[in-house]
């Protein structure tokens, strides 16, 4: 072998070892900053692989839960990986089966495939500047009795160019089963099906401040403004189409208007009954004022009508539908 190709495997070499080091030494310290701070942050194990040519570092018996918000996680193994040339660019695997927690429920989540390609803008910070998610076979099932399912799906989170804190955010999937219960409750509606064909969200989302590891670490930043380009949803007969802005203030209160355009709409009051939204003894007198709403239109199958956050309350054209729902991230 020429000295110059001994000298450049031994650099080689050395910059993958000193980056892995670097690496389990960084992840190693978050764990125990976590921990300082009252967090349950453990692992069983933590493994470097990769040479030569990525960085990859996997985590075994892994088990994460925040005290403040009462959320924890808990995974057999959970893999990062990067090239040694571009280690800002991160690929983030998950295992077929973890248990996430929260203050409503334990929820067993098994997935054929679970994967994320993630970009930062800054090393140090680990600034967001995209991530790409891609879901495969999920299925959710809950202590509480319950299961969901997810055919595929596909998010995408990733910086705006020239606006500061804003994220562009695309999320759609196909093959959504809703949980059991509700699927049970709504079999005698008969223009609904037994999953959601497909959902798509496009939309842009401002924040008062970074996507960054301290969003994690300290306190979440807030939405101050959601402008929805398009959201529309495939239900059997049923179809959702809804766009428009909100402005958030520091409470978590929106203002702002989204209109709303949906296609054999009795269906939609009647699953809101099911799902325990609108109380039973109203509905009556609600498919009675929207009849109207959608008479107006020239089509008594479809609504055309804005969705009004005022206030503090939220009015579907002049009906008022009760307080606005809190967007404060926790």
């Amino acid at each position: 072998m020429p000295k110059w190709a001994l000298v450049a495997v031994l650099v080689f070499s050395a910059l993958w070892l000193g980056s892995a080091y670097a690496l389990k030494r960084g992840l190693a310290g978050w764990f125990e900053a976590r921990r300082a701070e009252g967090w349950q942050a453990e692992y069983a194990r933590l493994e470097s692989r990769g040479f030569p040519g990525r960085l990859e570092l996997r985590l075994v018996g892994l088990a994460l839960a925040d005290p403040g918000t009462g959320l924890a996680w808990r995974a057999p193994g959970f893999a990062l990986s990067a090239p040694v040339w571009d280690p800002g660019r991160i690929s983030a695997t998950w295992p077929d089966e973890q248990v996430i927690a929260t203050p409503l429920g334990r929820i067993v989540l098994r997935s054929r495939r679970m994967q994320a390609e993630v970009r930062f803008s800054e090393a140090t910070d680990l600034n967001l500047a995209r991530i790409a998610l891609d879901l495969a076979g999920l299925s959710l099932a809950s202590g509480e009795g319950w299961e969901s399912a997810l055919e595929k799906g596909r998010l995408v989170l990733e910086q705006a160019e020239g606006a500061p804190y804003t994220y562009r955010l695309h999320f759609e999937a196909a093959g959504m089963v809703p949980a059991s219960p509700v699927l049970r409750a709504v079999a005698h509606i008969g223009r609904l099906s037994e999953r959601i064909e497909g959902v798509r969200l496009d939309a842009l989302v401002t924040f008062d401040a970074p996507l960054d590891r301290f969003a994690l670490e300290g306190r979440r930043p807030q939405v101050t403004r959601i402008r929805i380009e398009r959201l529309g949803a495939d239900w059997g007969e049923v179809a959702l189409w809804m766009a428009g802005s909100l402005d958030v203030d520091a409470a978590g209160i929106p203002s702002g208007e989204i209109t709303v355009k949906a296609r054999n709409w009795r269906e939609m009051v009647a699953l809101a009954r099911v799902a325990g939204v609108l109380p039973e003894a109203l509905e009556e007198s609600v498919v009675e004022a929207l009849d109207f709403l959608a008479a107006l239109s020239g089509d008594k199958s479809t609504l055309d009508s804005p969705l009004t956050f005022r206030n503090g309350y939220v009015a579907f054209g002049p009906f008022p539908l009760g307080p606005a729902p809190d967007l404060i991230i926790r």
